[in-house]
């Protein structure tokens, strides 16, 4: 059945209206998408950071399956103890390093940053959140309080009080973080407008300056977590550990679940609280996706995917050499492709339709593109993406 544009926006509404690149999926296996004529596209995009595994892993495949004939929704979350809860928050708490000790699993990234800051908030009994400038950490209302783009909180203000935005890798913003702040709110790797590295002792010192005042620090690896960036999660690159780690997106391997992780102690100011005063989701920790989610997890590992993920970065980066490229950065296979003419974006992204590459762009900045394939993919399916994306930018320019 072929859907045309036009009908599907009649139903269901859409954040998007650019009809030249709508697929009309047919079907998804590994790095591909199928539309329903029948045309091959390579996802460099992976659904955002979600198939991170690739598209229908037969292992997530076949523990979702398992679940279903077992069952799916019996309660609330909490309420019931499910095993498939209890296994997936051990294993992955298991290869967490101390200090992340207690999982409060939901059912999307917005949602675990709410439950985060709802924790910090409670723990420390404080109000200010300080996020930072080009982050993006959902689009809830508590998340949109974060962005420090005006144009995107103004339609919908009034927002939470006491949020303020500070300039990433700004060492002097840092003292902005007071006694006052209940919990900082932060991407390694900010990537509103472009991936954006951090320079010389940035994380830690944010680490440390959270530590000195009291301030929790909540880091969003909602995109850069399972292996994204070359280790399991980003803050493993500088050697920090967080007070809250929030997950979604990868977790899943196309299953919708997220969660955030704390402490004992941190978490127990969720727990010891009434639901509507602490959190509660109905379909949060869903057992469905906790079965997909093991299932990422132990694929991951047991197939040694992430030892490999710096490299293929380093070779896509390596590759993707053009006139027209002003710049590429990223760390592992999570990057960012600068236009040397930003205005061509539209261009860029329906040509690279045309060839058979889902791409995108960045939140804040169109003149961006995203480039973010399945862990799993090969090197020679790297080297028809890179010749595809080569060949649609020579068409264009």
């Amino acid at each position: 059945m072929k859907i045309s544009p036009d009908d599907f926006r009649r139903y269901v509404a859409q954040m998007g209206e650019i009809d030249s690149i709508m697929i009309d999926v047919d079907k998804a296996e590994g790095i591909y998408v199928w539309d329903t004529s029948g045309k091959q596209y390579i996802d460099m995009l992976s659904g955002i950071c979600v198939g991170n595994i690739g598209h229908r892993h037969p292992n997530v495949v076949k523990a979702v399956k398992e679940q279903v004939d077992k069952y799916m929704h019996v309660m609330v979350y909490g309420e019931f103890i499910q095993s498939p809860q209890y296994k997936y928050a051990k294993r992955l708490i298991d290869l967490l390093p101390d200090g992340l000790d207690q999982m409060f699993i939901v059912n999307s990234g917005s949602e675990a940053i709410e439950g985060a800051i709802k924790a910090a908030k409670l723990f420390t009994k404080r109000h200010e959140i300080i996020s930072f400038s080009n982050s993006y950490h959902g689009s809830t209302t508590g998340a949109i309080s974060l962005l420090s783009e005006q144009r995107y909180r103004q339609p919908f203000e009034p927002l939470l009080p006491e949020c303020k935005c500070i300039e990433f890798n700004n060492e002097e913003d840092l003292c902005k973080i007071t006694k006052d702040t209940a919990c900082v709110v932060a991407e390694i790797f900010p990537v509103g407008k472009s991936v954006t590295i951090p320079q010389g002792n940035f994380i830690k010192n944010l680490k440390h300056r959270c530590e000195a005042v009291g301030a929790l620090l909540i880091l969003d690896e909602i995109q850069t977590g399972f292996g994204r960036t070359g280790s399991l999660f980003a803050f493993e690159h500088y050697d920090i550990v967080p007070d809250i780690l929030c997950i979604a997106k990868g977790m899943g391997g196309g299953m919708p679940i997220g969660a955030f992780v704390g402490s004992n102690k941190v978490m127990n100011a969720l727990n010891n609280h009434h639901p509507l005063i602490g959190h509660a989701t109905t379909f949060g920790g869903h057992p469905v996706s906790c079965a997909a989610a093991l299932a990422v997890i132990d694929t991951l590992l047991n197939e040694d995917i992430i030892a490999d993920v710096a490299n293929k970065g380093q070779y896509l980066r390596n590759g993707l050499q053009h006139k027209e490229i002003k710049s590429l950065c990223g760390v592992g296979l999570f990057n960012s492709l600068e236009l040397a003419n930003p205005h061509k974006w539209q261009q860029a992204l329906s040509k690279c339709f045309e060839h058979g590459i889902i791409i995108g762009t960045h939140l804040f900045n169109s003149g961006a593109l995203s480039l973010k394939p399945p862990l799993t993919i090969s090197y020679p399916e790297l080297d028809e993406a890179i010749s595809r994306i080569l060949l649609a930018f020579d068409e264009i320019y």
